[in-house]
């Protein structure tokens, strides 16, 4: 189901605004129809590029993530105490972080719960068909006031394995269009021109920056197609393949926005080396020593 709302509102990726409902920014459709039918999903993720899985998670589970994650930031004072931590109010002079690397958050229990679930886990062994396996390693934002995700491709950053991989983004609170929702663009002719380009980058053998534009509108104007979004609710899911352009857009609001991104494959394909074991190396060498610019690579990509 496509969302129906008034196009009035504008929302900004950077320094840049695009109208709700306009040319350049539309509505997320939902999938949950085709939830019993793992052929017709994958043909929704063959023309989407995306599929928005809305209360694949038990609330529950989410909250208890949150729960765990405010009790943290509030015992490390950067929420605001004037208001119920799980408000996520962000105290003056706090900036978000990324917190992939904190065990303490990405091992607990109740984020494994969440994120290893049976319902994620049997969703993707149904889209497979498959035994499935997720990365060790897992990805958690805190998204703070003005923070925004420029477009890029996931496979930049974990394209070693299998080109099966999927990202999974799960918003751990409730995400207004002002709290910098997650926007994909769907349509166009992008993959013709930057999978052979940008699409063979590795961040860390290539030394090149992730994103590969912080203008949403160049991205429609060069490539086609739309930039889609929607408001998210607590266990929706947003699920994409490593050739999905996506971003975020601006947080406008003066609260977190907390998410994870965790990954799942086939459990028989290859996998990225960096993201599995017990202590996975991660990023080894992204933005070490001398980086080449965006700007640069696609100067030589002629895109």
């Amino acid at each position: 189901m496509t969302e129906q709302l008034s196009p009035e509102r504008t929302l900004h990726m950077g320094s840049h605004e695009m109208v709700l409902g306009g040319p350049y920014l539309g509505y997320m459709r939902d999938a949950n129809e085709l939830l019993a039918d793992p052929e017709a999903l994958r043909g929704r993720m063959a023309e989407d590029g995306y599929l928005l899985i809305r209360s694949l998670h038990p609330e529950h589970k989410v909250r208890e993530v949150l729960h765990m994650m405010t009790t943290n930031l509030a015992s490390n004072d950067v929420l605001d105490a004037r208001f119920p931590s799980e408000q996520c109010r962000v105290k003056a002079g706090t900036r978000g972080a990324f917190l992939g690397g904190n065990r303490a958050m990405t091992r607990s229990k109740p984020f494994l719960d969440l994120v290893e679930s049976p319902e994620i886990m049997g969703f993707f062994a149904n889209y497979f068909s498959s035994d499935v396996l997720t990365f060790d390693y897992k990805w958690l934002r805190l998204v703070g006031p003005g923070d925004f995700t420029g477009a890029h491709y996931d496979v930049v950053y974990m394209g070693r394995g299998t080109p099966n991989l999927l990202t999974c983004w799960t918003p751990i609170t409730d995400v207004e269009y002002e709290r910098g929702p997650l926007a994909v663009l769907v349509g166009g002719n992008h993959e013709d021109r930057l999978v052979p380009t940008y699409g063979q980058m590795d961040v860390d053998r290539d030394h090149v920056t992730g994103a590969f534009s912080n203008d949403p509108i160049e991205m429609v104007n060069l490539f086609g197609g739309q930039w889609k979004t929607t408001e998210y609710k607590m266990g929706d899911v947003v699920i994409f393949g490593m050739h999905t352009l996506h971003g975020a857009l601006n947080n406008e609001s003066d609260r977190f926005r907390i998410s994870t991104d965790c990954r799942y494959q086939r459990a028989g394909e290859p996998v990225d080396e960096r993201w599995i074991g017990e202590n996975p190396p991660a990023h080894y060498a992204w933005m070490q020593g001398e980086t080449v610019t965006m700007e640069d690579a696609r100067k030589v990509w002629q895109v």
